[in-house]
């Protein structure tokens, strides 16, 4: 199909498409509810409050993590531009590709893609290894903090102390735990808060990079980057490296 602006291209499938902005989304989400927990003291929150944020925020997360999981999915099942072998920088060649890229980027004829060129390859690989690892971390913290699924009843059990039933214990509940087992889990949760502490600033960095490169590169090249997250399509004048 064509169109003033040139050729248009069907991309980003529905899947695609419903996974960044559900993303975005429970990201911002995420980060601003995080942001109040992380500085609760400056909140002088009672332990109702902190528990409320705290489970307001893991329920985000689960929605955060179920969407990641679906996407990692559509990674080995999706279309061409969807799959990690289309956007993942270990394919034979990708140096000279970035080289070429970069060195025609701000010349009359840069280089275009379909999908992510070079440097957007290396920017979502980036991207999702702080989503996994905030995943990840984020669902450890989860059970040891407000004892939720899916490990809440192993470190309830841990901590519980003696004559307890682990399902009666509850968050900052002091007389229900053992207090040389909750050393012991806050031993176990101590670099799991760093991974998460660690995201928290450097997932909003990545974000903001991203956001920056891709107006620039849609100003300077053209393409509709932007828009192909509403419409899944991309128009061009000249024919895009990838388009085969």
């Amino acid at each position: 199909m064509e169109n003033g602006a040139g050729k248009i291209y069907k991309v980003w499938p529905k899947t695609t498409r419903f996974f960044h902005w559900v993303n975005v989304f429970t990201l911002f989400a995420l980060l601003v509810v995080g942001l109040i927990i992380y500085n609760g003291g400056a909140f002088k929150f009672g332990v109702e409050a902190r528990i409320m944020l705290k489970t307001v925020h893991v329920m985000i997360g689960y929605i955060f993590v179920l969407n990641l999981i679906l996407r990692l999915a559509f990674g080995f099942i999706g279309n061409k531009h969807a799959r990690f072998s289309a956007f993942l920088p270990f394919q034979k060649g990708f140096i000279t590709c970035l080289k070429d890229y970069w060195a025609a980027y701000s010349t009359p004829k840069p280089i275009q893609y379909l999908g992510h060129n070079p440097m957007g390859r290396l920017a979502i690989t980036a991207m999702f290894i702080l989503l996994i690892l905030q995943a990840v971390s984020g669902i450890v913290l989860a059970g040891t903090d407000i004892f939720f699924p899916p490990f809440g009843n192993y470190f309830a059990e841990m901590v519980a102390a003696s004559g307890v039933n682990p399902a009666d214990v509850v968050p900052y509940n002091k007389e229900l735990v053992d207090p040389e087992m909750v050393k012991e889990m806050r031993a176990i949760r101590s670099p799991f808060i760093e991974i998460h502490k660690f995201g928290l600033y450097a997932l909003p960095t990545l974000i903001v990079i991203h956001v920056a490169s891709v107006i620039a590169t849609e100003v300077k090249h053209g393409g509709g980057i932007i828009s192909a997250m509403f419409t899944g399509n991309k128009s061009f004048k000249d024919d895009p490296v990838d388009k085969d």
